[in-house]
């Protein structure tokens, strides 16, 4: 027996996984685009990264330039690793966002 084809099941699917691949162009637009800001526990060290995880600047204040090395090691890993996780936690919130409608069809099973 021949089985028949849907073309039309076939043409909804093709348009649903440009629409996809559509939304996720737009993220990772997004993801470079978009920044966060965070400071050092001291508040002597300002980190902007993007969502995507690319450091864009690093301020540091004049008053920690007086200290030793290590503390000045300490300020700025602190707020690179602090960069570090509010990017990954935007870029969490924006993909649960961007994704939303799509959020149902992977708890199917």
């Amino acid at each position: 027996m021949a089985r028949e084809i849907d073309e039309t099941f076939i043409e909804e699917a093709i348009e649903r996984y440009r629409q996809m691949e559509s939304q996720l162009a737009a993220f990772t637009k997004a993801c470079a685009s978009m920044e966060v800001s965070v400071r050092s526990p001291d508040g002597l060290v300002e980190v902007i990264v993007t969502l995507a995880g690319t450091i864009r600047d690093v301020v540091i204040d004049e008053r920690l330039l007086g200290e030793d090395a290590s503390t000045v090691s300490t300020s700025v890993r602190l707020a690179v690793t602090a960069a570090a996780d509010a990017a990954q936690w935007a870029r969490q919130k924006l993909h649960a966002e961007s994704f939303a409608d799509y959020q149902s069809v992977v708890g199917r099973g």
